[in-house]
């Protein structure tokens, strides 16, 4: 089992930015890819970010490619989202998300990729 919980969200103004954590727990918690998803109202879920379990590997999506930087501390448990240049856009809930079944290097972009989830933290961004 592995529990995610993510911090950092906020109301902020469109260009400014902002870093969200999500602290993972349990017996496997250095042991899974993570991965950021983030939900709109009215949409589905859809992929942000991911990072492989050793952190060599990272994807983005290509609406935060060159604005959103993932990166995890593997002593500390804990994946962030620092996220730059915010847009209106951007505004959605994001969730942490996690998996122990892939390698080293691997990942998957996939919302059914991930078996354990955090609770979300709401990011709104205004114009």
């Amino acid at each position: 089992q592995v529990q995610l919980v993510e911090s950092g969200g906020g109301l902020v103004q469109a260009g400014v930015s902002l870093r969200l954590s999500c602290a993972a727990s349990g017996r496997t918690a250095s042991s899974c890819a993570m991965g950021w998803f983030r939900q709109a109202p009215g949409k589905e879920r859809e992929f942000v970010a991911v990072i492989s379990r050793d952190g060599g590997s990272t994807y983005y999506a290509d609406s935060v490619k060159g604005r959103f930087t993932i990166s995890r501390d593997n002593a500390k448990n804990t994946v962030y989202l620092q996220m730059n240049s915010l847009k209106p856009e951007d505004t959605a809930v994001y969730y942490c998300a996690a998996d122990p079944r892939y390698g080293s290097s691997w990942y998957s972009i996939q919302v059914s990729g991930y078996n354990y989830w955090g609770q979300g933290t709401q990011v709104t961004v205004s114009s």
